[in-house]
């Protein structure tokens, strides 16, 4: 979750340029099934955290990246509670990682800049930064944010859109973003644009263990900074509603 809010970014690291907040390399072999693309440090936790507390994850956080030197508080992480030569995106990492510790889950963090701190890249580079990790693990599942709303959802989204075909010999799921989703319309409309560019849904419902609502739970709290911006929004109680999954494939041209 970052700056952007409902109505009631990036400077990428090259190939290999991320960092994983555990000591275990790329493509090291260990067997893990799924790999979440995360737009910040939160969203995949907020909208998968059963799902992640269920099965041997990698989270891929988008959008990771640390803010220009010298470069002013923003008004999103002001009201977060950090102050002006903060550390932001060290104190949110160190989050992050508490929270995956509690589901069992790898952090992996790309270097793109979130919107609020400027420099957007392309699609193209977001869609590469994220193929280079998955063809480096031995994941078999594939899961990314419809792309709700915010600029930074979107692009995570329509990058990992971009793999569908890439990777075919994987499963690909989508996950509805939290608080975003709450945006009236927003996402069948989303949906529909993703259909037009070939891609089908079938709503799923993943197997998931007796104790997943709790460890999320437990997960959630640990974005301390986060919740507490967010605790003011009309859609805070989203976080712990249930989850929602769609099965996606590329549809046939024949």
């Amino acid at each position: 979750m970052s700056a952007a809010e409902p109505p009631q970014s990036a400077n990428s690291a090259p190939s290999g340029g991320s960092e994983a907040a555990r000591p275990r390399a790329w493509g090291d072999h260990t067997s893990v099934e799924h790999l979440f693309v995360s737009p910040h440090l939160d969203d995949a936790v907020f909208a998968c955290g059963q799902w992640i507390a269920s099965s041997s994850s990698i989270v891929v956080t988008v959008f990771a990246g640390a803010p220009p030197a010298g470069a002013a508080l923003t008004s999103w992480d002001a009201e977060c509670g950090f102050r002006a030569g903060d550390d932001v995106i060290a104190a949110r990492r160190a989050e992050d990682r508490e929270a995956l510790a509690l589901l069992g889950a790898t952090p992996i963090w790309l270097d793109f800049r979130d919107d609020q701190y400027g420099e957007p890249r392309t699609t193209e580079s977001i869609a590469d930064a994220l193929a280079s990790v998955i063809a480096s693990e031995r994941t078999t599942a594939i899961h990314f944010p419809l792309g709700l709303f915010h600029r930074d959802h979107l692009r995570a989204s329509d990058a990992s859109a971009m793999l569908v075909e890439r990777f075919a010999a994987h499963a690909f799921h989508a996950y509805e973003d939290m608080l975003y989703r709450r945006i009236a319309g927003a996402v069948d409309e989303r949906m529909s644009a993703l259909r037009e560019r070939g891609l089908d849904f079938a709503h799923c419902s993943p197997p998931l263990a007796c104790n997943a609502t709790a460890r999320k739970r437990a997960a959630v709290a640990c974005y301390r900074s986060q919740l507490r911006a967010l605790r003011t929004r009309e859609a805070y109680d989203d976080l712990h509603a249930p989850e929602a999954h769609w099965r996606v494939r590329r549809r046939s041209r024949g």
